[in-house]
């Protein structure tokens, strides 16, 4: 990364990167063809035409990645290197501001019945729900001067920060990821000091009193938490790389990530139509423009292949909006694969086109996992996005003599 700061220019060229979660897929067992292969996506194709195009991994391979390291690696950090904790995440997303000595975790409201999760997501509750719930759950009392505070994110996902002294974030998640099992107790990590021993009892504390709480609740009447961490520290994208820089999301914990690597965000609902007035509106005020797009993930989560199809349509009906704005650069992907018939995120390689005055374009006709597999940028890590649009954007000095 430092390597790419120190070659940054500025220039007064446009980049946008257009993100639509979870866009990978696999074939139907009818079709043979993924999401994205089975969409009609007329403008996509026309400009994979005139593109480059290729394959992106978003960690390693083989290695399934969560959506906070996926972004951090299209942004060109180092996903490993770079953490940002999934609860960090939702609390930044959810607006509060976290001191240095907090905990954060991502909860998930769920249905638990006979002591099992039989569904992760409360039927997808709506965000009002939810809000009353975390009134209910923040009338809770914590022992030892330690505080608790649970805010909602968005439907059935909300943030919880726990806030007093001696706190670690070196704890084990209690979401046991699939259904039909109990919900975990939370644990330290391999490892961790005795911080971490007592704060793990703290959360399970919380999390017995909140199964009581919740008890006379339906579907909602349990909650898991994943991603404790605290507040990271980023180098800010607008310094590693000298640009003026926008994220536009409907939702939160997007807006937060882009918040977090110093981008102005702007929140914009969904439809895309409406992300791309945004993107038009803030066209004169910044070089760099990520633009995100939530369903084509939550729909692949869902196991619901033909809502992940019009999903990706109606990105598609978007796009000649963004090119009327005439962007030097151009990138279309996703942060990673969501099949549909794996009802999960997957380690499977990302299709994307990457449109410039200066690529070479290739043979590809359609935009789509088989025929990106031939294109001519090949299959290389998603870190190494950013140089490839800032050089495609003029920002890129030569390096060496």
């Amino acid at each position: 990364m430092n390597f790419l700061s120190d070659l940054a220019i500025e220039l007064d060229t446009k980049m946008v990167l257009i993100v639509m979660d979870g866009l990978g897929g696999l074939p139907h067992p009818d079709t043979g063809l993924t999401e994205l292969e089975t969409a009609h996506t007329p403008n996509l194709d026309a400009i994979a035409r005139e593109s480059a195009c290729g394959l992106t991994i978003p960690i390693a391979l083989g290695i399934t990645p969560g959506s906070g390291p996926a972004h951090l690696a299209l942004f060109g950090y180092g996903p490993v290197e770079f953490s940002i904790g999934r609860g960090a995440l939702a609390a930044t997303g959810a607006g509060i501001e976290l001191g240095p000595d907090d905990v954060a975790a991502r909860v998930n409201f769920c249905t638990v019945e006979a002591g099992r999760v039989v569904d992760r997501r409360a039927g997808r509750i709506a965000t009002e729900v939810n809000a009353r719930l975390c009134e209910k759950l923040n009338a809770m009392a914590l022992p030892g001067g330690l505080t608790a505070r649970i805010v909602p994110e968005k439907d059935y996902r909300a943030a919880l920060v726990f806030s007093g002294p001696g706190l670690s974030d070196k704890l084990a998640d209690t979401d046991p990821q699939r259904v039909g099992l109990e919900p975990l107790e939370c644990r330290p990590l391999p490892g961790a000091g005795p911080e971490a021993a007592s704060t793990a009892e703290t959360v399970n504390e919380y999390v017995r009193e909140a199964a009581r709480v919740l008890a006379d609740e339906q579907p909602a009447n349990m909650i898991l938490l994943r991603g404790f961490s605290k507040l990271p520290h980023l180098p800010r994208v607008t310094e590693l790389y000298r640009m003026r820089a926008t994220g536009i999301a409907s939702y939160p914990m997007y807006r937060a990530l882009a918040r977090l690597v110093g981008m102005n965000v702007i929140e914009a609902a969904d439809p895309f139509e409406e992300k791309v007035e945004a993107l038009a509106g803030a066209w004169s005020d910044s070089d760099y423009f990520y633009v995100h797009h939530k369903p084509t993930d939550s729909s692949g989560e869902d196991g619901d292949f033909e809502r992940k199809v019009k999903a990706i349509e109606e990105v598609d009906a978007g796009m000649p909006g963004v090119l009327a704005l005439e962007p030097d650069v151009l990138v279309v992907t996703g942060d990673h694969s969501t099949p549909a018939i794996m009802k999960s995120h997957s380690w499977h390689p990302l299709p994307l086109v990457l449109r410039s005055r200066w690529e070479r374009t290739d043979a590809v006709q359609s935009f789509g996992e088989t025929a990106c597999a031939a294109g001519a940028l090949g299959i290389f890590p998603a870190r190494d996005l950013m140089a490839l649009m800032l050089a495609n954007a003029g920002r890129l000095e030569k390096f060496g003599a």
